[in-house]
């Protein structure tokens, strides 16, 4: 018997808890404002986190898929799967008064908003719940926020990472106990209100990549005082390698705006074992920028000294799957 078959529960239940959940995956062509899904998978759960039935498709993006190598989805096989506006209707009918519960809910839910807007619907969501902020919540004593370590951490294999409906099932067969333990605890979910776009104009020409407002509006990066982070406690490996995943300790620096806001892109990157980079030396590993022809001080520091140039996009699919290092001496502190 599975941990979804019990169904058994040793307390009673909050009556303030939501009535039903959705937990929703969906991979992407990236992840800036006008990047597209390619796979959605929804599993409905009941008040309890019982699972109620699942579903999956694959969304035909119209255009480049992306990464390829962390989705595994190809032009050619999506070339005759349905465009989001053919499956929306199937989509709302299993999200429709149900919290939307996903790993980083503020991803998946900004995608699924633009893609409703899109298609000018109005996205059947009003509250969303993010489980990793539930783990905080029951401080749990997980090594990163990865999904893998929470399944992890409840026993719960993967069989598909990064295939949308294998990635919903591991985080609905997690959630369920989470679920239960904050019930029994008697802790206030982390519920957040979800407001759909109503309006959407796509780009009449493809906007150039780096040209993007980051998110939080106005279109201008602000300034902020640099943070100090702790030191790395990896040693660097060297630098990053095309077509390999990134290793725990590589130093990292990010120049020009992101579509991601800079801050949150920079905690990703330590949460997640790698080395915040303020400048770029011979010892960085690579610089993230979605301009690489600008004539920055970092960018050209970086083809002088032949140090691998990523874009936005690529480099936060590679960080949901960084390479485990062995601890080793700290590293020197970001500030280099």
């Amino acid at each position: 018997m599975t941990m979804l078959d019990d169904r058994q529960t040793a307390a009673p239940w909050p009556t303030a808890y939501p009535q039903g959940y959705a937990v929703v995956d969906v991979e992407t062509t990236g992840l800036a404002r006008d990047d597209r899904i390619i796979s959605a998978a929804v599993y409905r759960l009941d008040a309890q986190g019982n699972v109620e039935d699942h579903w999956y498709t694959l969304v035909n993006p119209e255009r480049d898929p992306g990464p390829v190598w962390i989705h595994g989805l190809t032009s050619d096989v999506l070339e005759g799967a349905p465009l989001f506006p053919e499956i929306a209707a199937q989509l709302s009918e299993r999200l429709t008064g149900r919290v939307l519960v996903a790993h980083n809910a503020a991803f998946d839910w900004s995608m699924l908003a633009r893609e409703y807007a899109r298609a000018s619907v109005i996205a059947p969501v009003q509250q969303r719940l993010c489980t990793i902020a539930l783990s905080k919540e029951l401080r749990l004593p997980l090594p990163n926020h990865k999904l893998e370590s929470l399944a992890a951490h409840f026993g719960v294999v993967q069989q598909r990472a990064h295939h949308a409906l294998d990635d919903a099932r591991v985080l609905a067969e997690a959630f369920r106990p989470s679920l239960h333990a904050a019930a029994g605890g008697g802790l206030r979910l982390p519920l957040l209100e979800c407001r759909p776009l109503t309006e959407w104009s796509d780009s009449p020409v493809t906007p150039r990549i780096g040209h993007q407002a980051p998110y939080g509006g106005g279109g201008q990066a602000s300034w902020r005082p640099s943070r100090k982070r702790p030191a790395c406690p990896y040693p660097n490996p060297g630098r990053y390698e095309k077509d390999k995943p990134l290793m725990q300790g590589m130093r990292v620096a990010f120049s020009g705006d992101t579509s991601i806001d800079r801050e949150l892109l920079e905690d990703r990157a330590v949460e997640a074992g790698l080395h915040v980079a303020t400048s770029v030396s011979r010892l960085t590993s690579l610089l993230v920028t979605n301009d690489p022809d600008a004539a920055t001080s970092k960018t050209v520091k970086a083809k002088s000294f032949g140090t691998p140039i990523l874009e936005e996009s690529a480099f936060t699919h590679l960080l949901r799957d960084v390479a485990e290092a062995s601890k080793g001496p700290s590293a020197t502190p970001s500030s280099e």
